[in-house]
């Protein structure tokens, strides 16, 4: 049952759990796994470490942001004695911990923490990678919840064109980007501009998408 193999294929049972869509049931096997995994491999053991992110993501998906926030801020300290500020590992466990403060309610934290993320992430990373481009719209999303929405609006405008050009104009995550830009743009006060926006967006939804999908309809709706 503690066998390193074991507890490998507990950890994937555990996470496709989740994928899967049972949160709750993907927290609870993560729960009962971390401890087994300090017990066998070490409390700071990288694959001890990684568990202990994926619980903290499955307790905030099951609907306890708060205790996926202070699990997060437990892990970050640990993650930056053993691998350093800047590894990678550390960096994801830092953008959890921004997103899941923000999901928590403390929306300015989560905006200043996503701020100090991105330019580590571009340092390190590269400013195209997929997880600068997410700590980039992560920022601008936390920046209008903060009451900003103008800049919210640039910094989607600004991410907008990054992801046009790297994935296209028909990519998902460009048409997503699209949506979020329409709907700051409104927020910040153009609502001419927002609706122009959305109705530029519709026709390519219901194209790649479909009709009922519910991008497509939340498009049509605004």
């Amino acid at each position: 049952a503690e066998h390193p193999s074991t507890l490998i294929t507990r950890g994937n049972l555990a996470y496709w759990t989740g994928e899967a869509g049972d949160a709750e049931a993907a927290r609870d096997q993560f729960a009962v796994l971390v401890p087994l995994r300090e017990r066998v491999l070490g409390a700071e053991f990288p694959r001890t470490l990684s568990d202990r992110d994926w619980l903290a993501r499955f307790t905030g998906e099951a609907e306890n942001a708060e205790a996926a926030r202070d699990q997060l801020a437990a892990l970050l300290p640990v993650r930056e004695r053993v691998l350093g500020a800047e590894h990678p590992s550390t960096l994801i466990t830092r953008g959890n911990l921004a997103y899941w403060t923000g999901a928590a309610g403390d929306l300015e934290a989560a905006r200043d923490q996503f701020a100090a993320l991105v330019p580590v992430r571009e340092r390190g990373l590269g400013a195209e990678h997929s997880d600068t481009l997410v700590a980039r719209d992560n920022l601008a999303r936390f920046t209008g919840d903060a009451g900003d929405p103008a800049a919210a609006r640039d910094q989607f405008a600004a991410l907008l064109t990054d992801v046009e050009r790297i994935f296209g104009p028909e990519n998902l995550k460009t048409l997503t980007r699209r949506g979020s830009l329409a709907y700051w743009t409104g927020a910040a006060g153009d609502l001419a501009a927002a609706r122009d926006q959305y109705a530029g967006l519709l026709p390519l939804e219901e194209r790649l998408l479909g009709t009922e999908h519910p991008q497509t309809l939340a498009t049509r709706d605004n």
